[in-house]
């Protein structure tokens, strides 16, 4: 596949995204039915408890992005291993950090889940704490995902990807129909992780051509990680607040059982952000390896014609469920279901809707080095939601995160008021400068 393909590189984004959503959708049901609304719950916190944990100990993964995409636009290889390595180094150390807390937090996490019945509590337990070495492997799987995303070849990376989520997809219905546990599935599913971070490491090396990915911290190449990825931390940070958080927040407020239907309906929606974030994501990387030689008006087209691609891709997932997500529900897990969902879908249709909107403003304004605006607005954007469902939550229980959730969408839209006026400027470059700057100290 040539690296200049967007097409392909839109069509395997999608794919890595939608495998494990799409396998989801159909083990849900299944997994429901064999464990319980208890156990179900229970595997719903542990899931959400991995992506939570891999996202913030993953957080470089966007200045590796950054950074090897430009020094491979400046063909200074030996700089792009020294980025790569060092990402290896601070994502290995976040990891050991997140998972150890994870495992040192789960005592307390369960006994909180648990209703008093020891049984469950020690079945919460466990996952939390399987839950805890996957964070660890996930970090380690982002730098290889990230660097082959940097060289603009997505399919590579996929095809582990796909293959590792689809088949926990299958096992999860498999072995909670055999052994009616969480911790089962759980079990299953930390060792394809571990599969397929060795496999996706064996990928990197020989794209590389680099003898070894052993972590390490160059000096110069650290300092524009941390610089960057500082920020890009703080961005997957409040990534978390919106995809993870409020699911936590409803499930040790509500309890494991009561936030089920809130957890379905955002499960729902997350294509209408997920499909746009993930067919779109190509563009960072291809921006930042190209905005030193391209003058601002083709850069200016890039962002136009991938705002436009954006915008369909929202509006299409966000018309299906307003008119026929209730169906869909009905249809996946019952009537009833559906019926208690009523109330809440469509603000959270609404609010994965304005957040999927953003999505061009933000690849294009990390790729142009302004991770700083990135960050903040989004943290802004988690700092409202979070305050939101604290006010509300009392009087609306699970309504309060669904109206959080959408005031977080509507704020990451102000991402464009920045983007439009830096492409408005004048001139044949965007940022003359660029070419003579670390691409971590950007930030106008």
């Amino acid at each position: 596949m040539s690296r200049n393909d967007p097409i392909a590189n839109a069509a395997f984004g999608v794919l890595d995204y939608a495998a494990y959503p799409i396998g989801m959708l159909v083990a849900a049901p299944i997994v429901l039915r064999n464990l319980g609304v208890a156990q179900f719950g229970i595997w719903t916190v542990a899931t959400a408890a991995v992506n939570i944990g891999s996202v913030i100990a993953s957080g470089f993964g966007d200045a590796n992005i950054q950074q090897v995409a430009t020094q491979r636009a400046a063909g200074d290889e030996e700089a792009l291993t020294r980025a790569v390595r060092s990402t290896m180094g601070i994502h290995l150390a976040l990891g050991l950090a997140i998972g150890a807390s994870a495992c040192a937090l789960a005592p307390r996490i369960a006994v909180h889940l648990s209703s008093s019945s020891p049984e469950l509590e020690r079945d919460c337990l466990l996952c939390l704490r399987i839950a805890g070495s996957q964070m660890f492997f996930r970090a380690i799987e982002s730098v290889c995902i990230s660097t082959q995303r940097a060289f603009e070849r997505y399919g590579r990376a996929v095809r582990i990807s796909v293959l590792a989520r689809l088949l926990s997809a299958v096992l999860a219905g498999a072995m909670s129909a055999a052994y009616h546990s969480a911790g089962s599935i759980m079990v299953v599913t930390a060792a394809l992780t571990a599969l397929g971070v060795c496999a996706q490491i064996v990928e990197v090396k020989h794209l590389l051509h680099a003898k070894s990915l052993a972590p390490s911290f160059d000096s110069e190449a650290t300092r524009s990680l941390v610089r960057f990825g500082v920020f890009s931390w703080l961005l997957a940070v409040c990534g978390v607040a919106f995809n993870q958080a409020d699911r936590l927040i409803g499930e040790t407020s509500q309890g494991a059982a009561g936030v089920v239907v809130y957890a379905l309906c955002a499960q729902l929606a997350q294509p209408i952000y997920g499909v746009a974030a993930s067919g779109l994501h190509f563009v960072f990387p291809y921006l930042a390896g190209r905005r030193v030689s391209s003058t601002t008006a083709e850069l200016r087209r890039a962002v136009l014609l991938t705002f436009t691609a954006n915008v369909a891709l929202v509006l299409a997932g966000a018309c299906l469920l307003l008119y026929w997500g209730e169906g869909i529900l009905h249809a996946w897990v019952g009537k009833s279901i559906a019926a208690e969902a009523r109330r809440i879908l469509p603000t959270v249709v609404l609010g994965s809707a304005a957040l999927g909107l953003s999505i061009t403003g933000s690849y294009a304004m990390l790729a142009f080095g302004r991770v700083k605006t990135v960050a903040w607005l989004n943290a802004a954007g988690a700092a409202t939601m979070l305050l939101a469902i604290v006010w509300l939550l009392p009087g609306d229980g699970v309504g309060a995160i669904a109206v959080g959730r959408m005031l977080y969408g509507v704020i990451a839209l102000f991402i464009y008021a920045p983007l439009t006026s830096l492409l408005m400027r004048q001139g044949t470059s965007l940022l003359p400068s660029l070419s003579r700057r670390a691409p971590a100290a950007e930030e106008a």
